[in-house]
Order: C-alpha cells, then structure tokens, then sequence
C-alpha cells in the first residue's frame, strides 16, 4: 500500500483506514508469546493505531516532503467509490470498508506480553523511506 501511494496509485483516496503496526513489533510479540507459557494456545491481537488512507498521505507528505508529491490526498466521497465500483471491478472489494474503523484492541498483548507497538507515523514513514532507498 505504501508503495502504491508513493507513485500516486490511487489517483484520489477512498474513505478507507487500517490499523498500523510495525512488522518488527509484530515479530517481537511472536517471540514474546514463545516464550511465555502461559500464552499457549492464547490468541492476541497486534494492532497499533488506527488511520484513515487521508492520514497516511498527510504523514507521508509531511515527513518525505518532494520525494512523497506524487502520494495523492484527495479522499474521494462514499458514493463516488460505489459508482465507480459498478464499472471498475477492482473497486469491488473495498465497498464493505468504506467509512468503518472495525474496532479493535491490542490490550491483552499489552498486559500479558508487554506488547508496545511504535507510533504509527515511524512506522509509515520509515517503511516509505526503505522502499524509496530501493528505487
């Protein structure tokens, strides 16, 4: 997705959000929950914060500045998305999401495990900065 944004796909933005978290946290809490007995069998959920797509282009331009211009901001309204859905099959998929947050909470990783995700601008930009090392 960041890398879609970076080269101004899509053109304007859904009303969309996910909750951000750094694989390298995700990848922390595993280890933690290897090593706790008692996370056996237990299930936990690793989310970070919630963003729209509109505050992940903000953040995106904001910490990147010429090297993130082409990350578009224009967040396109629900209806327009569902119209544009009727004739671009692509779209399908991301009506269900439109305007949903789909609440969640990493509370129990946090308490059992001492799960402590990084603030989800770091991780956005810092994912943006590799993958435009890469080019």
């Amino acid at each position: 997705m960041i890398q879609a944004l970076l080269v101004g796909r899509p053109p304007a933005l859904p009303r969309m959000g996910f909750w951000v978290v750094d694989v390298r946290d995700l990848a922390a809490l595993h280890v933690r929950a290897l090593g706790a007995p008692a996370a056996a069998g237990q299930r936990f959920i690793a989310a970070g914060e919630f963003l729209w797509l509109a505050q992940i282009a903000q953040i995106l331009r904001g910490a990147l500045g010429d090297r993130a211009g082409r990350v578009p901001t224009r967040v396109l309204p629900n209806a327009a998305v569902r119209l544009a859905a009727l004739f671009i099959p692509q779209l399908r998929w991301t009506i269900p999401f439109l305007g949903r947050t789909n609440p969640r909470t990493a509370e129990k990783a946090r308490r059992e495990l001492g799960f402590a995700p990084r603030p989800a601008a770091q991780t956005l930009v810092e994912c943006a900065e590799s993958l435009l090392a890469l080019r």
